[in-house]
């Protein structure tokens, strides 16, 4: 079964209308192969006479109600934080013409703290992310059946070939981690094999549905634009801190408003803030792409038929922006505290290893790795909450009890654990933090920068150009990943509903999972 209009069952009076021939990999069968019975289109008479309608349960109108007022108003506040404390730094910044620096070795201006040399450097890794970002999302688009293996392969490689450089630049801390990373990434890929099939189907049906929408790219586009804007300003506002509040700095007034301790301070909210708003706008993307193109694509059918609302990106979009903007910015802020925690501790453990406490280190390298794996889960979770905010409207809260019940009752938790698709894809992003600190690094060391003739500054530049880099590519894959959970959200509540939409799908899901298909009890 190599292309979509091929398939045991009878004709479907609702058949998805794709381009022929359509590319994926033939899925392999049980000994009985699975065919679905003939089922009448979605909201034409239901399944076993029970009619069903794409409205069901307030989906797709939901109550015109603020969800997580709260969480809203803390957003909204921390957001206006940011920009007080960025107009005071940059202001004085740029009355100190930054402390010098421009591009390149000849001129890396005041030797006491970062400066405009720092800014162009990081400016630079926005820009590599960017088209590193947008590249990604074009080989995917273009290699669908193959970006499995190709991403999995260039991870390991990246990570063989840094690990590499590092033994030789003698950089050892950072050798030592690389090296466990990269024997890590080879047994993982060796482990996940047998799971890519389903995982690159799943993507494949995805990136037809995006074949009909353009909004799904134009969404993923302004949502990255939006992300490389916000870095470019962080950039700024972390560099001009530096600038204004460095002890024995030229932009220091009066050694009584300068500190070590105050730099931390707004150095680590600046973060914080960066990161929260850098979450919301990727899973406002989400919401929007799920409760717009591929929920109404699952729920109501290719939009050929007729059936799909008019302007179902738009109108998710509203909904996202502004009704659950409150408990998105909920979700947004656990995953947030976690990922600021874990980059804490990476600095903490720099900071030991730099000072020859390799103990420490190891203690610091174990916290981050525990916190990273709830930051994982709390992340894989939120996902499916997001779907469920973006379809009915839900407060975080009863979204992600409702995900959770729905996921354990359906068995569709097993389901979600064999998917590669969001790995990959996190891999991704992960490849191209890498590339924008390595960027970022060859830079500081081909260009001898004043302030950096110790190494002092070389951690926290190449953290801020993994941060860069990494959330460019995430809200990019955002869009990706929305699809691919709609999915899953949809498999939960009507899994029939897929057996008309991508019958070859449906069918491998059947006969690998079977507890997922079976229909969903009336009550």
């Amino acid at each position: 079964m190599s292309h979509w209009n091929q398939t045991q069952s009878p004709p479907h009076p609702y058949a998805p209308v794709y381009g022929a021939p359509q590319p994926g990999p033939a899925p392999v069968y049980a000994e009985a192969p699975y065919a679905p019975p003939p089922q009448p289109a979605y909201g034409q008479g239901g399944y076993g006479g029970d009619a069903k309608s794409p409205y069901e349960g307030e989906r797709f109108k939901p109550k015109k109600r603020i969800n997580d007022p709260i969480f809203l108003v803390l957003f909204i506040a921390q957001l206006v934080g940011f920009a007080i404390i960025s107009a005071i730094t940059i202001s004085k910044f740029v009355k100190s013409d930054g402390l010098g620096g421009g591009a390149g070795s000849g001129n890396t201006g005041n030797s006491v703290t970062l400066n405009y040399h720092t800014v162009i450097l990081l400016l630079f890794v926005t820009g590599a992310a960017l088209f590193l970002s947008a590249l990604y999302l074009i080989l995917t688009r273009a290699f669908t059946r193959a970006i499995m293996h190709i991403t999995l392969v260039l991870s390991i490689l990246l990570n063989i070939g840094i690990c590499v450089y590092y033994w030789i630049m003698k950089y050892w801390s950072g050798a030592i981690i690389f090296t466990v990373i990269a024997i890590l990434s080879v047994l993982a890929y060796w482990g996940y094999r047998s799971r890519i099939p389903l995982a690159s189907l799943l993507l494949q049906v995805v990136m037809d549905v995006t074949k009909h929408h353009p909004s799904v790219y134009f969404v993923a586009f302004i949502a990255l634009i939006l992300q490389a804007a916000l870095s470019v300003w962080y950039t700024f506002t972390v560099i001009a801190t530096y600038v204004r509040y460095t002890p024995d700095s030229p932009s220091c007034t009066g050694g009584a408003t300068c500190s070590s301790a105050k730099v931390i301070g707004f150095i680590v909210y600046e973060t914080f803030s960066f990161l929260w708003t850098s979450q919301v706008i990727g899973n406002v993307a989400l919401a929007t792409l799920a409760g717009g193109p591929f929920g109404s694509w699952y729920y109501f059918g290719p939009r050929e038929q007729g059936m799909m609302p008019a302007h179902p990106t738009l109108s998710s979009f509203v909904r996202a922006s502004t009704l659950s903007l409150g408990s998105i910015a909920f979700g947004s802020l656990i995953v947030t505290l976690l990922e600021l925690v874990r980059m804490l501790l990476n600095m903490a453990r720099n900071n030991a290893n730099a000072d020859g406490h390799p103990v420490e280190a190891c203690l610091a390298l174990c916290a981050e790795c525990f916190i990273g794996c709830i930051e994982s889960a709390v992340e894989y979770f939120n996902r499916y909450a997001y779907i469920e905010i973006a379809l009915y409207g839900k407060p975080y809260i009863s979204a992600a009890k409702d995900t959770w019940r729905l996921f354990k009752d359906r068995g569709i938790d097993a389901l979600v654990n064999d998917s590669l698709v969001g790995m990959t894809l996190t891999w991704g992003a992960y490849a191209i933090g890498l590339l924008s600190s390595l960027f970022a690094y060859l830079y500081l060391r081909y260009t001898h920068p004043s302030y950096n003739t110790d190494g002092q500054y070389t951690a926290p530049v190449l953290l801020f150009a993994f941060l860069i880099g990494l959330q460019c590519s995430l809200t990019l894959s955002s869009a990706i990943e929305a699809g691919v959970s709609t999915i899953f959200v949809g498999l939960g509540e009507d899994p029939q509903v897929l057996a008309v939409r991508a019958p070859p799908l449906f069918a491998l899901i059947a006969s690998t999972y079977p507890q997922v298909v079976q229909g969903v009890p009336r009550v």
